[in-house]
């Protein structure tokens, strides 16, 4: 079942069914928001664009969490599938001492392989590797029975994070599901937090704009610094992620009205993850595809 809300087609299925069972929509739409087994989630490129074309997606984005080294495969998978790929990121940034994230999305330019930005984004991929072993030391600490080898086992090549020990808890037993994980151990104020590197708002921006991309503050409703988002319009802030899997339909309608306000872009996107969220998203969130013109037709920090 599906029904369209100014601009977006959002789609009842089954989350937890592993075989995929979407419904094609007539009108093109997009999912500006996705990540695979090269981040946190568990779908390999191949399945994630086999679940693009099973739902009926005319474009596709992969954002994996700090990394582009899916996007050569999955561009690859999707032009083999007829499916518009648009290569993306999702950046981890801080302000005001709260971690939120940033998209960038590279329609017009190769900017995402210029050796340049490969070797800030592998500062992101190092920091992530240190960060896991200092959760592990944390938990240790607790009596938490847990070691490195079984997190990176999991991750295999993709940028190691929070959810891979999240995973890593389960199998030993510690923890019953993921939510579980984070409640107990991983989030800020519980045992197993550890800090990561994080890029400045205003130089995340700034990076993004410096090889051509385009950049979107990802789920806002999510982050809780709608009070900053002026001043991320003022460093040159393009978009805002309007539809997202999380967002109520108040808060839909709250950031059309900043989009509006700001003459920002609306873009939106599942942010599926597989299962690694015991929920398959894709096609959950469809966004028509007059946005996706418009962030190709956009210049970045206009």
């Amino acid at each position: 079942m599906e029904h369209r809300s100014n601009g977006v087609l959002f789609m009842k299925s089954a989350p937890n069914t592993p075989v995929l069972q979407h419904s094609n929509t007539p009108s093109a739409s997009a999912d500006l928001h996705l990540h695979t087994t090269h981040s946190d989630g568990t779908f390999s490129p191949q399945r994630l664009v086999a679940e693009a074309k099973a739902c009926g997606l005319a474009c596709m984005s992969l954002t994996d969490h700090d990394t582009v080294n899916g996007i050569v495969e999955t561009a690859a998978l999707a032009k083999a599938a007829g499916i518009e790929f648009i290569p993306g990121i999702e950046l981890t940034a801080h302000i005001d001492e709260r971690e939120f994230h940033v998209l960038a999305y590279f329609p017009n330019s190769e900017g995402w392989n210029d050796p340049g930005f490969r070797g800030e984004i592998r500062k992101f991929s190092d920091a992530r590797v240190e960060r896991i072993h200092k959760t592990v030391a944390k938990l240790n600490a607790v009596g938490v029975d847990i070691k490195t080898e079984e997190i990176f086992a999991i991750s295999g090549m993709g940028a190691p994070g929070r959810l891979h020990i999240a995973r890593a808890l389960m199998d030993g037993g510690h923890v019953n599901s993921v939510d579980d994980a984070f409640s107990r151990y991983l989030r800020k104020g519980q045992p197993g937090f550890a800090p990561k590197f994080r890029i400045g708002a205003q130089d995340a921006i700034a990076l993004i704009h410096r090889y051509k991309g385009v950049a979107v503050f990802a789920h806002p409703g999510i982050a809780g610094l709608d009070h900053r988002i002026e001043d991320f319009v003022g460093w040159g802030l393009d978009g805002v992620e309007v539809w997202h899997s999380k967002h109520r339909p108040r808060d839909v309608k709250r950031y059309q009205e900043i989009a509006s306000r700001h003459s920002l872009l609306l873009t939106g996107g599942s942010d599926c993850h597989g299962m690694a969220k015991e929920q398959i998203l894709i096609g959950g969130v469809k966004l028509t595809y007059e946005h996706v013109e418009k962030l190709k037709a956009h210049k970045p920090g206009a």
